[in-house]
């Protein structure tokens, strides 16, 4: 099929990776603009679907909009048959979901209605869930609101980390969309639509989100260090002020005052229970195990976490 793909992360690559495997034929790649990096953020960076574009040799087309009639003119100019759109980070006005032949298919990261927007995996580990999945849907007007064509199931692990979550799904939904395009191409995909219950919204993280308030169940102060691993990273301040990003974590048996050391091995009183740190990187440093970081931060039983 004549294809035009439109993705921005790593997310994103193992999707584009396999239509070419498969041997669709991508008319282009739509991903957003080189970011700035570098400690002075002079370097342009191209996103990692851009960089395997250049490597597949497909066309690479940066907008910084796409509700123009230029750039309506462009994707109609490019005849595909249907556009795959996988975490691009930009919406698709109805001039430019109304162009290929095949309709627009979006790759989603949750058991839709549950979680559409922009962090639906962080969301879903954040509030305990213990079952997401990947969704091929087609896209219409609304934030995630078309109907699904196939929708593959994933069981969250209790100690499960949204980063290991991700790396799962984005290998999931690259076949998932493989799939779905055999499916298409033959003209068996059938869509469904979207129960109207149950409906929850994926929210944009935002950096307030990522301090620890220890004064949390342990079981949500678990689930935000989980759900914010590896990126951004739930933290907590020493006394000097350096931030601490815990990686990982895990219940434990312990009380106190919130904050507070309350065992050996880092074991750190929540509003209920405790949460023993195990994984933990300080700013501008390599993570480090808890017995590896106790060796140049010594935090002894009584000491209080920021």
């Amino acid at each position: 099929m004549r294809i035009v793909f439109m993705g921005t992360p790593d997310f994103a690559v193992p999707t584009l990776t396999e239509l070419v495997a498969r041997g669709h034929d991508v008319a282009a790649v739509y991903t957003r603009v080189p970011a700035p990096a570098g400690r002075r953020g002079l370097e342009l960076v191209p996103s990692p679907v851009h960089a395997v574009a250049e490597k597949f040799a497909i066309p690479v087309f940066t907008p910084t909009t796409l509700r123009t009639e230029d750039a309506a003119r462009q994707v109609r100019d490019l005849e595909a048959e249907v556009a795959v759109v996988v975490a691009y980070g930009m919406i698709l006005p109805q001039a430019i979901l109304d162009i290929p032949t095949l309709g627009c298919l979006n790759l989603h990261a949750s058991l839709l209605p549950r979680w559409r927007g922009a962090a639906p995996i962080q969301r879903a580990v954040m509030a305990g869930d213990r079952e997401t999945g990947i969704a091929v849907m087609r896209m219409e007007a609304g934030l995630d609101t078309g109907p699904v064509g196939l929708l593959e199931r994933v069981s969250i692990s209790p100690d499960m980390t949204s980063g290991e979550l991700h790396d799962r799904l984005m290998v999931l939904g690259a076949d998932l969309i493989g799939r779905a395009l055999a499916a298409l191409e033959r003209g068996g995909l059938h869509f469904t639509p979207q129960p109207e219950e149950g409906v929850l919204y994926a929210r944009k993280i935002e950096k307030a989100e990522a301090k620890i308030d220890w004064s949390l169940p342990a079981a949500e102060v678990h689930n935000r260090i989980r759900g914010l691993s590896p990126f951004p990273g739930a933290w907590f301040p020493l006394e000097d002020g350096t931030r601490v990003k815990v990686l990982r974590a895990a219940l434990a048996d312990g009380a106190g005052a919130p904050g507070t050391v309350v065992g050996d091995g880092l074991v750190i009183a929540c509003g209920e229970g405790a949460i023993r740190l195990a994984d933990l990187q300080k700013a501008g440093k390599q993570p480090m195990g808890a017995e590896m970081f106790l060796r140049g931060n010594p935090l002894p039983a009584g000491s209080r976490l920021g």
